[in-house]
Formats: structure tokens, C-alpha cells, sequence
């Protein structure tokens, strides 16, 4: 049931509080009928001295008591002449304080506002202002009147506010009219907006429902859409219908429509696989470049200038190197681009280890990076060499005026490597691979490190498969399992999943069991007990080093309930041990949390002082402070804290339970994955592999054993449209 709306009117008093990134701000309002009033909301041009019509939910903050969440908002300039004057000396508008707010409201008095709005030049009339000082007054107080009237229209139609700022960076003064002109325009990956929002407001602007701004709108919104389920690009045959189905429109319409998009170049037409296919365009340029450009380095070869057969005597190594090991390392010797793959225990961080010391010996000053921080976190470990987040070594920026994101790195300002290592390179998707490749000086060389048959990447591409499938780049495929790694039933049963053989049942002494279960319901409390109590007093495993795993977010055994119950049996409520509930979730101070999608404005910092920004998908950190009073929640990723404002906690989830495809790239003491009621499209070999390959010392699979048989068995990928591959193997795609 819906709850009812209250109304409050009222004058600022103060803005106690205020995100400058997304308008949410914390106020006290002296209400028009006596008494204070906290009110809390997305208020970003709400400034004191304004008075305010308010609809909202009375709520009752734990620690402050009583307050207002404002969901709507209507704002009236001050009228009389002290009200304009205590507006204009608390400092609302920039370059008035007090003394001048006096001198002006003395001279206009209730004509004040207007003669700063429509004649700043006027104000050099007073003594201390003069008509630079004027003009910079008026300009400061039109762009706050021009971003009051935008955050109006946001009100009267029901949009989120959180919006407004970054439609007025774009637009400025003209956020309004290019609102009307096209409301689609919301729907841009920079603003966020989903297209049903949109549409709401062009039904009310008069838009008709076959308008070409909306059906252009639409068919990008299921380009968009797509990507973010891994398709580089839709067939134009499957993008039409389902454009239809969002929208209702005939298939001639949109398909002119869409026409239309390529003939402009917004969106890329191409031909794949003999059918006409349509790109966003930023995935056609990355696509196209990550072809081109390694097709270049794998037909350059490099001179050696240290022999590679002296490392494997360097690294004294106690055990006899494989063949597939001495070729990698030679490979690296003179190849200007290389694959190194292979399952688990086939040796290749040893190879890695042996590259970076044949690099060293060689004078290249070579850099070791991850798509993920505890990917660079395991791999840095394992090599004993500084390893960073791709995002970092490309040194990743936001744009505070145009928005979103680029690196710094790119073709004009280089890397200085002379050598890039990549790990876990199944995880990085085409537009990652690009910015990576373009930061890339001429003569750099690329070693791509990754297992094939680990789940592809989140984002857009099956990037390291089609690579490795072109048969363009030069390729070292390990396959001998190493003596000590295939005494691990992990690693063996590994293996035999992607042989697609069923997993061995493990012994007492062994490192993998099955814990077959009746239902979900007993699965779960299965798995937490296994947390609480039998790992760690039984097999010496402290929880914090335990994770659990599940293919999906639904039933008793998906991440969602499995996390609320986690939390209740690791990290109790306490006294003194500050929460916050955002939604269904509750955050605890303790908490294990996990970061759900890449911001590249959060800023953190580092007990030394460092500061930088950026925080991405798939980071896991632990809460270590909630502050009513700040409104903020602080958590730690490595040694990063990071701050987020309440209405920030949308980006965070508990990660006590995760599923296997935002574990990719880590490795656990120990796993236990929960398998029942998995739905079909995950009943994957892929998935389960992946699982598996988490483990270090200890995985249990608790649920149905009946699963582990079918997901061995089905090695039927999911379609993912890419080109990458056709494109590696086109002389004329990529000259």
C-alpha cells in the first residue's frame, strides 16, 4: 500500500547538509506554523531564506528523532524585504555578504531580485560595487534563478532530481527548453534515466507515440540494454521486434528510424555474419581498434636480447619447468603480443614469474595489471611485484564538465611500460581492451594471461575467447597439471568439469565435498552453519575468510536471503555498533559489502594521506562507520575508505553471499557454492567451472547433486553477438 503524501510549508533556516554531486541535503526549516523542522531529501538548488512547499513521509530517524523525507518540492523566492535580505547575507548568492545584501535591499527593497535577475548593472548604483562586481553578481544569481526554474519542471513532472545537475551541466540556462524539445534525451547512459520515465513526460509534453524522438529513443535504450547483457551489437532483424515490444510501433516506422540513427552516425550499421547488424557506436570504434591494433603487434617480432633459457636457472626452480612453460618464456622473448592460457595448477603464474624476470633481465620496464582490484591484489601477491587495477594504471579521470569518465592514458600521453602483463583477461570486456591497447606505445609488448572457459566478461564482448579463437596472436596453451597441484581434488575435479566429466566425490582427507540437501530451506541453514560454526572450529577457517558463492539472487539459496541470513548469524545487531536500512537491506558497521557498479567520482582516501577516485564493480570492502549525523556511510576496500551519502547505498549490497560471476578473478581460502533452484540459463558448465576455480583450499557444494551433473554436461555458452573474432581474421576489416 502506497503511503500518503503530507504537505509542510516553511522558510529555510539553514542547509545543514549537502552532496554536491547529487543534491542530496540535509535542511532546517522554520515551518509557516511554528516550530522546526529537519527535512532531508534531493534538493540541490534549495538554498537558505527560500520558502518551500513540501510533500513528503514523516519518518523517525534512530538517533535525531523526527524528520521529513521531501519527495516533492516547490520553492518561492523571498518577497518581502527581510526575507530577501536574510536570503541574500547568508551568502546564497556568490559575492554577497551581509554589509552589500543591506546596501541593495535598502536601495530595491522588494524589487530586489528582479533588477538582479533582468539589470544586474544597476547594482553598481551602490557604493562598493562596481560594474565588473555587477555583472558577476547578476550572472551568479541568473544561472541559480535558471537552475531553480529546471529543478521546477523536474518536480512538476515527477522526475528525479538527482538528474537535474547533470542535465544543467550539459545544457545550462537552456536545461528546460531542450527538456521540451526532446525529454528522450534523459535516457543517455551520462543521465541515467530509464526510458519509462521518459516517456511518461513525453505523453504529457504531446509527443506523439510514433515521434522519431521516441522511437530513436527506444531502439538505443534496447541497444544499451543489450550491451549490458554482454552484446557487442543486436542483428537488425532481432532489434527492430523487440523495439516494437517496448514501444508499440510498427516495424516500418522503426526501422526507418533506425535507418535514420546510422545515416547520421549515432548509431553504426555493419554487416555480420552475412546479416545486417546495428552497433552503438562507441562499441563499433572499440571493436574495430582492439582488431586492427592486434593484428599490428602479432605480425611484428622483436629482437632478444637475453637469453630465455637462463631463467627457469634464476628462479632455481625445485621443479623441472614444462615444454609448454620454456615456450612461453621464449615466446616472450621476441613476440610483440602473446596469450598465455591453461586451467588451474598448469603453472601459469610460475610462467608469469619467469616473463617478468626475463623482462627485467632484458631492461623493459614492465607493468602487471588486473580488470579488478583483488585480481591485482592475488596476482601482485603470487609474483611478488606491484600490481594495479587496469582503471589505475590508465589513471582514470571524471569529466566535471562534460561527465562520465576517461583516462588520462591514451594515444597522445602513453604509457611508459615497455611491457604490460594483463591477468584474468576473460574478464575484460571491449571497451576496457581498447582504452588499455590505445595506451599502448608503439613498440609496448602485451601478454594477455586468462583461463578461456571461466564465464566471459560483465560488460560488452567475449573479448579473450575471440582473440584466442582468431588464431591471430601467438598462443601458449599450459595443459600439464602440475604433480603437487593434482594432489588438490579442487584442481582434479576442476579439470574434469571442463573435460565435462563429473566431479569426484571427495574423502575426509581431501579438499571437495558435495553436501546433498532435501530443499532450499535446509540448504541454507546448512550453509550457515558452516559459517558459524564447522569451518572455523572444526576445520581452523575463520569466517572472514570463507565465501560463499550461488549462480543467482532468487529463492532460499540466491544471494539476497542468504545474505540477510549471513549477516544475522556473522554480525549481529550490538549495542553501540551503528546500522543504517536503505530499502530491504540493512548496512551494519562489520559488514562484508560489495560495490555494484562503477563510480568514477567516489573519492577515497588512504591513511597516508593519499586521496584518489574510484571505486568499480565487483570491489569488496567492509563497513566501518555509519554517521546519522553526516548522513554517511564509510567503507573500506584494501586500505581505501570511501564515504557514500545515504542515498548513495544504492551502488552497495551485502557481499557475505555473492554470485560466481561477481566472485570472477578472486581466489578464497574457501568457497562453498549453493546449488538449488538454479534457473536454466545458468545451469552452465562455465558457471560451475568458475566456481570451482575460486577455491584455494576448500570448496563444498551444498544442495542438489543432481545439478553438478547437468551443468557439467551443458557446454552450450550463451550467445553473445560479437565480431571480434570475424574482424581479427578480415585483411580488409583491418587494414
Amino acid at each position: 500500500m502506497t503511503q500518503s503524501l503530507t504537505e509542510i510549508t516553511g522558510a529555510v533556516a539553514a542547509v545543514i547538509y549537502r552532496n554536491e554531486d547529487n543534491g542530496y541535503a540535509v535542511l532546517r526549516l522554520t515551518q509557516t506554523d511554528g516550530g522546526e523542522t529537519v527535512v532531508v531529501g534531493t534538493m540541490p538548488s534549495v538554498l537558505p531564506g527560500e520558502q518551500l512547499t513540501l510533500r513528503g513521509v514523516w519518518t523517525t530517524h534512530p538517533t535525531h528523532g523526527s524528520q521529513f523525507k521531501a519527495e516533492h518540492i516547490e520553492s518561492r523566492l523571498p518577497q518581502t524585504q527581510g526575507e530577501i535580505y536574510n536570503f541574500l547575507a547568508s551568502g546564497a548568492v556568490k559575492g554577497l555578504g551581509p554589509a552589500l545584501a543591506k546596501s541593495i535591499v535598502e536601495q530595491f527593497g522588494e524589487d530586489t531580485l528582479r533588477v538582479m535577475e533582468d539589470e544586474p548593472f544597476r547594482l553598481s548604483e551602490i557604493k562598493g560595487i562596481t560594474e565588473e562586481k555587477a555583472k558577476l553578481v547578476g550572472e551568479a544569481f541568473k544561472k541559480q534563478s535558471a537552475f531553480r526554474r529546471l529543478a521546477e519542471f523536474f518536480d512538476e513532472s515527477e522526475l528525479d532530481l538527482r538528474y537535474a545537475l547533470k542535465v544543467y551541466n550539459t545544457y545550462g540556462e537552456n536545461s528546460v527548453s531542450a527538456l521540451r524539445g526532446n525529454p528522450y534525451l534523459l535516457t543517455d547512459e551520462y543521465y541515467g534515466a530509464e526510458f519509462d520515465e521518459c516517456d511518461k513526460l513525453a505523453q504529457k509534453l504531446g509527443f506523439a507515440p510514433d515521434s522519431l524522438e521516441r522511437v530513436q529513443a527506444a531502439a538505443i535504450f534496447v541497444l544499451r540494454h543489450n550491451s549490458e547483457n554482454g552484446h557487442v551489437f543486436v542483428p537488425l532483424r532481432k532489434l527492430v521486434p523487440a523495439t516494437r515490444n517496448l514501444i508499440g510501433v510498427p516495424l516500418d516506422i522503426i526501422e526507418d528510424a533506425i535507418e535514420c540513427l546510422a545515416d547520421s552516425g549515432e548509431l553504426i550499421a555493419d554487416d555480420a555474419g552475412g546479416e545486417r547488424v546495428i552497433y552503438l557506436r562507441g562499441l563499433h570504434e572499440a571493436e574495430v581498434y582492439i582488431a586492427k591494433r592486434l593484428r599490428k603487434m602479432s605480425a611484428y617480432e622483436k629482437q632478444a636480447s637475453y637469453n630465455p633459457d637462463n631463467i627457469w636457472k634464476e628462479l632455481n626452480m625445485a621443479i623441472e619447468p614444462a615444454e609448454g612453460q620454456r615456450t612461453a618464456v621464449i615466446q616472450a622473448a621476441t613476440k610483440s603480443v602473446l596469450i598465455l592460457t591453461g586451467g588451474p595448477g598448469t603453472g601459469k603464474t610460475t610462467t608469469v614469474r619467469a616473463i617478468i624476470t626475463l623482462f627485467e633481465r632484458m631492461g623493459l620496464k614492465t607493468s602487471l595489471a588486473a580488470p579488478t582490484g583483488r585480481a591485482a591484489k592475488r596476482i601482485s601477491e603470487l609474483c611478488d611485484r606491484e600490481a594495479q587495477t587496469i582503471h589505475r594504471l590508465l589513471e582514470v579521470k571524471f569529466d566535471d564538465h562534460g561527465g562520465g569518465m576517461y583516462f588520462a592514458r591514451d594515444e597522445q600521453t602513453p604509457l611508459a611500460a615497455d611491457a604490460v602483463i594483463l591477468d584474468e583477461t576473460s574478464m575484460i570486456d571491449v571497451e576496457l581492451m581498447q582504452a588499455l591497447l590505445r595506451a599502448l606505445k608503439p613498440n609496448c609488448r602485451l601478454i594477455m594471461v586468462g583461463d578461456a572457459d571461466q564465464l566471459p566478461s560483465v560488460g560488452p564482448g567475449n573479448v579473450f575467447r575471440d582473440i584466442l579463437n582468431s588464431g591471430v596472436v601467438p598462443t601458449v596453451r599450459l595443459t600439464e597439471v602440475f604433480r603437487q597441484a593434482a594432489e588438490s581434488l579442487i584442481i582434479r575435479n576442476a579439470h574434469r568439469i571442463n573435460n565435462g566429466d563429473a566431479p569426484e566425490q571427495g574423502k575426509k582427507t581431501d579438499d571437495f565435498f558435495v553436501l546433498t540437501c532435501p530443499n532450499a530451506e535446509a540448504a541454507a541453514v546448512l550453509i550457515e552453519e558452516l559459517c558459524v560454526n564447522r569451518l572455523p572450529k572444526n576445520m581452523g577457517v575463520p569466517a572472514e575468510q570463507i565465501q560463499v558463492l550461488t549462480p543467482t539472487r532468487i529463492n532460499a539459496t540466491g544471494t539476497h536471503e542468504l545474505n540477510r541470513r549471513l549477516q544475522n548469524a556473522l554480525n549481529p545487531p550490538g549495542e553501540g555498533k551503528a546500522e543504517r536500512q536503505f530499502g530491504n537491506v540493512i548496512f551494519r558497521v562489520g559488514d562484508r559489502v560489495m560495490q555494484t557498479r562503477n563510480n568514477y567520482e567516489l573519492q577515497w582516501t588512504r591513511q597516508n594521506g593519499e586521496i584518489g577516485e574510484g571505486v568499480f564493480n565487483g570491489d569488496i570492502g567492509r563497513v566501518i562507520g555509519v554517521s546519522a549525523k553526516e548522513q554517511s556511510l564509510t567503507a573500506e576496500f584494501d586500505d581505501r575508505a570511501v564515504v557514500y551519502a545515504f542515498d548513495q547505498l544504492t551502488e552497495l549490497e551485502p557481499a557475505f553471499a555473492m554470485t560466481v560471476h561477481k566472485a570472477q578473478g578472486s581466489e578464497y581460502r574457501a568457497v562453498i557454492l549453493a546449488l538449488m533452484n538454479v534457473p536454466k540459463t545458468l545451469l552452465a558448465r562455465s558457471v560451475l567451472y568458475t566456481a570451482v576455480t575460486r577455491a584455494r583450499e576448500l570448496l563444498i557444494i551444498v544442495g542438489d547433486g543432481n545439478l553438478i551433473h547437468q551443468m557439467t554436461a551443458n557446454d552450450r555458452p550463451n550467445k553473445r553477438y560479437s565480431a571480434l573474432c570475424a574482424r581479427m581474421t578480415d585483411d580488409d576489416d583491418t587494414d
